[in-house]
């Protein structure tokens, strides 16, 4: 157990260090033009009425977060066993809590590829080497704030590492996503993307005007959090 406590705590850490940087970055803006939606090789489920967030949103960026891995809470994702292939299963709704801060999306969608050609949009995750792709949609605030995410395989930490520097400076279209999961019209429209171990996140997000003070906000925690359950997901802990 005594191992257990510390890797916990040392994750919890990590992660929140994580979420500081991650905020320094620039998003890139998504295009005027939507992408193609790509070809999936699996059924996508119904999608589900968008579930309810916190009816007060903030003002302004959230600050950076204390480390406090014992007030985290994150249901994202099921228990898998290390080392094994990623599943758009493995990802549930997300109801994320720290502190004070409560956030949830409801997830609407899921599609698993056996490769990443159907995410590719210039060729850059072939010649990185991307092994897998899975593609995950979200719906939150009543439907005002709707995301797509893109996790991504790799066969090392550096090529994801190397994939996540290269992609930074391409524009948005460099992968593609389901833009029917996202908004056609919106005021708010980014993607943030980076490495975590041997994956890569990338989190497109779009809200329509009412959902305009909890975009950013929604966006940064979205990405961060996700990110680092990949820091522990393919740990293999004995007693």
């Amino acid at each position: 157990m005594g191992l257990v406590s510390v890797l916990l705590i040392g994750g919890g850490v990590v992660a929140f260090l994580y979420l500081r940087d991650a905020g320094q970055k620039p998003p890139v803006a998504l295009p005027t033009a939507d992408p193609i939606p790509t070809t999936t090789t699996t059924t996508a489920p119904p999608s589900d009425p968008p579930s309810a967030t916190p009816s007060d949103p903030p003002t302004s960026e959230p600050a950076e977060p204390t480390p406090d891995p014992s007030a985290t809470k994150s249901t994202t994702s099921k228990r898998v066993d290390p080392g094994s292939p990623l599943n758009d299963d493995e990802f549930e709704d997300w109801d994320f809590k720290l502190g004070d801060v409560k956030l949830q999306a409801k997830k609407v969608a899921g599609w698993t590829y056996d490769s990443c050609a159907p995410v590719d949009g210039q060729g850059m995750l072939a010649k990185n080497h991307c092994l897998r792709a899975v593609q995950l949609a979200y719906s939150a605030y009543g439907g005002h704030i709707k995301a797509v995410q893109l996790l991504l395989t790799f066969p090392s930490e550096g090529a994801a590492k190397t994939a996540a520097t290269r992609l930074a400076s391409l524009t948005s279209d460099a992968v593609k996503w389901h833009t029917d999961r996202t908004h056609r019209s919106y005021v708010y429209g980014k993607m943030r993307s980076g490495a975590s171990k041997k994956y890569v996140v990338i989190t497109v997000l779009t809200a329509d005007k009412a959902a305009k003070p909890m975009a950013t906000y929604y966006h940064q925690y979205l990405q961060s959090d996700i990110a680092s359950y990949f820091l522990f997901r393919d740990l293999t802990i004995t007693s």
